[in-house]
């Protein structure tokens, strides 16, 4: 199906991998103009590649979304080649996991580090930050635009282990609500997205029985593929979308429901 965004230039944070990865080549597929950004140059490079053969146009630049002159200086080159930019997918993550306290034995055996927690931070929360700062203007000139946030299920209700990565996701949807009232007036439209557990590669890699787990509490009986939250970016870039504004789309199989 086709949601019209041929011509469209789409930045797509985190593009090598994953959901990002599926993302830039949904967006071929409509034609659009896919500016794909990360950390991981020679897969990046490989993203590209599959956005020209799917048919659309890719351009690939090293970003890291927790720096903001790295940030600036890829949106300038964005506009330097395509002329302006039409959707924002603010979907780089990472993830450092560590319990808050772990207590073993009457004592603490370890704690999260500043590290991990502000590892997260730096690209889940000033990342999405970063990157809608520095492209909010072009599209209020423009007098429309389309802003897309990776949240998550876990920022709905949180999760063990998870204290830095749920905070983000959690952040994510209020400034999701808050840029929405801010950039509607202008004609942009903000959304974001909340994935349920999606068959990644990091997620592939966990225990068979902590996947099995993962599957029990979805409804649906399955994982989400990262085709599905393409899929939902997609139409939430689309004029079929127009009036979706400030909300949260929970793709997930009925995950939260199951909860």
């Amino acid at each position: 199906m086709s949601y019209g965004l041929e011509g469209k230039v789409v930045i797509v944070t985190g593009a090598a991998a994953g959901i990002g990865r599926a993302t830039a080549q949904r967006f071929a597929e409509e034609k659009a103009h896919v500016a794909a950004w990360d950390v991981a140059e020679p897969a990046g490079a490989a993203v590209v590649a599959e956005v020209n053969a799917a048919g659309g146009q890719g351009a690939f630049w090293r970003v890291d979304v927790a720096q903001r002159a790295e940030v600036e200086a890829a949106v300038d080159a964005v506009l330097a080649r395509w002329g302006r930019i039409d959707v924002l997918v603010n979907n780089a993550g990472i993830v450092r996991d560590a319990q808050l306290v772990k207590w073993k034995d009457g004592a603490v055996a370890a704690t999260m580090t500043d590290e991990q927690f502000e590892a997260v931070i730096g690209v889940n929360l000033r990342g999405v930050f970063n990157c809608t700062r520095a492209v909010a203007p072009h599209m209020i000139k423009a007098g429309r635009g389309v802003v897309l946030n990776a949240s998550s299920v876990v920022g709905l209700y949180g999760n063990f282990g998870q204290t830095n990565y749920a905070a983000t996701k959690a952040a994510v949807i209020n400034m999701t609500h808050t840029w929405a009232r801010e950039l509607g007036r202008y004609g942009v439209r903000v959304n974001a997205v909340a994935p349920g557990f999606i068959g990644t590669e990091i997620l592939k890699a966990m225990p068979q029985k902590v996947l099995d787990g993962m599957v029990g509490h979805t409804p649906l009986g399955r994982m989400g593929e990262p085709r599905d939250i393409a899929e939902a970016y997609a139409w939430l870039a689309s004029d079929r979308a127009g009036f979706v504004h400030g909300t949260v789309l929970s793709v997930d199989g009925g995950l939260v429901v199951g909860t």
